[in-house]
Order: C-alpha cells, then structure tokens, then sequence
C-alpha cells in the first residue's frame, strides 16, 4: 500500500514513512493511491470477530510495511477491556465500543455507540491509543525520537499525552486555545507532570493552534531537523485507526450485508467522520453520513450550499461544545479530493484559495469555483446545526426519554440525528465523551452534577504544568527547539 499528498506530490511512501511525517512535503494531505476494498465475504466473516481482531482486519490492508504478527501484537496490547472499561468493567463495555438503541419506532431507529470510555473519557482514545504503540514500536524499529507538535480544542490533546505519556523517544508539545475548554479538560492536560509533555496555552482560538502546528510542518528544514510529527487528524494513521469503530458499529447493528445504516458524527474538523466517508469509499453499506456542527458551522454551511467559508479568529465562537469550536476543518481536504475526482492541481488550488481569500464556492453559480457541490449527494453527506438551547434541551430529552446523561458534543448529534431519521435505516450517533468532562453545561441543564468515573473525583484541584504563549509561530519554534536539545 502506497500514499500520495492530495496536493501532488508524488513521491512514493509506505504507512510507517507517513505515520512519523504528518503533512506531506507539498503541504497536502496524504491518502492511499487507491482505497482498499471489504468483499461481502469479508464483512460476513468480520461479524464475529472482537474489536482487536476487526482492528487488525482493517490496519492490515493499510500498514502493509508492517509484519503481520507485529501488527497484530500492537493491536492486540491496544484494544483490551482493561484500557476501554475506564468507566465500566461490564461485559457489555467489553465489546470496546458497545451499540445502545435509544428509540426505535416507525420513524425510525436511533443507535448511540458508546466510543468513550477509554483513559481520558473521549472518542479520541480509540484512536490516540493505538498511535502511541504505533510510535514507540516504529521509532524502536528506527533508532529515532520523534517530537509531536500538536493542537487541541479540547479532547484531542488530553487523548495525545495520556497515549505518549512515559513512552520512550516521545516529546508531546501541545497547543491549546487559553481558556477556551471546560475545567476539566483543562485539568486533565495540565495537571500532567511527565517530563516528555509539555502543554502551551495559545492567546487565541484552536484554529490559531491549527496555524502554527501546519505552518512548523510546513518548514521542512526545521521539522526534520526538530524530528516533529503530529498526532493531530493530519496523520492517516489516527484517522484509519477511526475507520475500525465504524465498520463495527455497521456489523453491530445489522444481521446481513443488505442491510445500511447512516451515521451522524459532531463535527468540528472533519477527522472523525472523514473515516466514514473512507469506510464508505472501501465499501461498506453506509446509506447516509450526516454532520452535526454547533455554532461553528462552516461544515454545515458546505454541505448546505457549496460554500466552504472559513472563519476568522474573532468570528469563531466560543461554544459549550468546545471541541467543535473549530472554523478551519483541515481534514475535510480529503473528501474534496474525492469529490474532485483525485485532481490535486485544483485541490492545491483550491486551498491556496482558502489561505489567501477565507474560502471557496463549488455551488455552480456565476462566478464560483466549480460546480462539484451537485456531486455531494453521490457521497451520502447530509449535515445540520445545533445551538447551545439546543444542547440543554436534548441533554434533558435524553434523561427524561433515554434515562442517560449526554455530554454537549453528543447531544449535538442527537439534536441533528433526530432530523435526519429514516425509516427502515438504522441511524447511529457516535459518542464523542462523557458528561462529566462538560459539568458546567449538565449543571445547567439537569441542576445537578454529572456523574464522575472513579479516580477523576478532585482533578480540577490537582497542580497544573503549563505555559501561555502567543499565537508567534518564531516563538514556537525557540520553544521546542529550546526544549528539545535538537
């Protein structure tokens, strides 16, 4: 298996190669050249088997460098139920990523699939886990270090450090907007104190972050001389790790191969529910991918019009979904490569367009940039908004109709999953984290506290470890390079 930048660059790599590069030389994406394709034969087969195997199922078609008794090695010290039950030690945690039907009647069958009870109590760790074993075992392969620059709006950087934490070879630098999280994202990075994790708050928004970690990835000379990587969804590494939970959650909730399911995924740069679009591509019956924003809605905006606008800083709001307070989707360069047909003359055209004008227009119309958008629905993409009324009034459905407690992320997708039901096609929301990481907002909502996973009862009073730094991408750099000895 061979990858490519969706911007052109052509220079052949292998998954280890990408795995520690990030963004390609061109400052592109990367993607296999062709996508690997599930036989009906295969699905049939895959539905008995447990998430370690299905995992291993799926990596094998992608890190074909990588001997197979290896592979299976990694991803079997990875998916255990004692990484994955962090909250619940039940047979039903076990499963990794447990379906819960919330309603089913005759307009329709709404499915939530539990991905969060991993260390940090998000998404995130069904895939930041696996990338930690994938470092440490490649760099050991190597002889090498690697220093990870990275940006988080909320779960991903605590997902990130928890993974990398104490692994050998492996520095953490990790951008987060300055008090711009809940406190206890916030406590749960910061009160890190392993030497290799170092947490920089960033004077601005997440999308501030997202600038600098692509502007240090795009100077070559000082990322391979700093030896810096990313962990952020850039790397294909975590985003095909993401394909696995969706091909277990088709498996999950059907009994044969004609049968489809949709799926509805909170959204804020497009990583997540690009591994949709990609299981989809390889073929597993996906009927509909729908994208649920909050206020931040230039996804939405897209797959509304055409329009791809991004924000500035001082438009992008300051949400209680935070993590989705995103207005630059740096993963959705993707999809467009495919919605293009794998022209990555336009794509790279099209996101210097995006650098330099805020945007483009695939509506069709005088004056815009192609008419791509009337293709959209070839691909299953749907997509809708919730506002913060919206969250308090779907975490409160959710107790009163479901008898479960949602975090704000999730009841986003529940809000827009709700709109978008159809009969006779499973719809299923994937979980994003638990309530507790959000207690201002459930407060708000059910006057009372969510509930806490052991262990992280007091974390907001632990000491923290962090800097606040500006959005000065030559600061950056003298930081880590201070901090590396590079």
């Amino acid at each position: 298996m061979q990858y490519a930048s969706t911007r052109g660059h052509t220079a052949s790599q292998n998954f280890s190669e990408i795995l520690l590069g990030g963004l390609a030389p061109d400052g592109g994406l990367y993607l296999p050249v062709s996508y690997p394709q599930i036989s009906a034969d295969e699905l049939n087969i895959w539905r008995g088997l447990s998430y370690a195997q299905l995992a291993f199922e799926v990596l094998k078609k992608f890190a074909t460098d990588i001997p197979e008794a290896d592979l299976k090695s990694i991803v079997e010290r990875t998916y255990t139920a004692d990484v994955y039950c962090n909250v619940r030690k039940d047979e039903e945690a076990a499963q990794i990523t447990p379906l819960r039907v919330l309603q089913e009647d005759h307009g329709g069958k709404l499915i939530l699939q539990a991905l969060s009870n991993g260390p940090t109590l998000a998404f995130k760790d069904m895939a930041m886990q696996l990338l930690g074993n994938l470092f440490e075992y490649t760099l050991a392969r190597q002889h090498a270090e690697l220093n990870i620059f990275g940006a988080t709006s909320g779960d991903t950087g605590s997902a990130a450090e928890y993974a990398m934490r104490g692994k050998k070879g492996i520095r953490v630098f990790m951008l987060s907007p300055h008090r711009k999280m809940s406190a206890f994202q916030t406590a749960q990075m910061f009160s890190l104190q392993d030497p290799n994790i170092f947490n920089i708050a960033v004077e601005g928004v997440f999308d501030d972050c997202q600038d600098m970690v692509k502007a240090v990835s795009n100077d070559l000379e000082f990322k391979q001389r700093q030896k810096i990587g990313t962990v952020n969804s850039i790397n294909w590494a975590r985003v095909v790790a993401q394909v696995v939970y969706y091909i277990r959650g088709y498996l999950s909730a059907t009994t044969s191969n004609d049968q489809k399911v949709s799926f509805t995924v909170p959204s804020g740069n497009f990583g997540n529910i690009c591994a949709g679009h990609i299981a989809r591509m390889m073929g597993v019956p996906i009927h509909k991918l729908v994208v649920a924003t909050n206020e931040n809605d230039v996804l939405d905006e897209f797959f509304r019009t055409g329009v791809y606008r991004v924000r500035k800083s001082a438009e992008t709001w300051h949400t209680t979904s935070p993590s989705m307070d995103i207005s630059k989707a740096s993963n959705f360069e993707r999809f467009i490569f495919d919605l293009l047909g794998g022209d990555s003359a336009r794509v790279a055209a099209l996101f210097r367009k995006v650098e330099t004008e805020g945007g483009f227009d695939l509506s069709g119309k005088p004056g815009s940039d192609g008419d791509e958008f009337a293709k959209v629905a070839r691909f299953g993409f749907e997509s809708g908004k919730s506002v913060h009324t919206d969250r308090l009034q779907t975490i409160r459905h959710a107790e009163q109709k479901y008898g479960i407690t949602i975090d704000t992320h999730t009841a986003d997708g529940i809000k827009v999953a709700l709109e978008h039901l159809e009969a006779g096609v499973p719809m299923i929301v994937l979980e994003t984290a638990l309530p507790a990481k959000f207690n201002e907002t459930i407060r708000e909502a059910l006057e009372r506290d969510a509930q806490r996973p052991a262990g992280f009862e007091n974390i907001e009073a632990l000491p923290q470890r962090f800097v606040v730094m500006p959005a000065n991408v030559d600061q950056m750099k003298a930081y880590i390079a201070s901090n590396t000895g590079l």
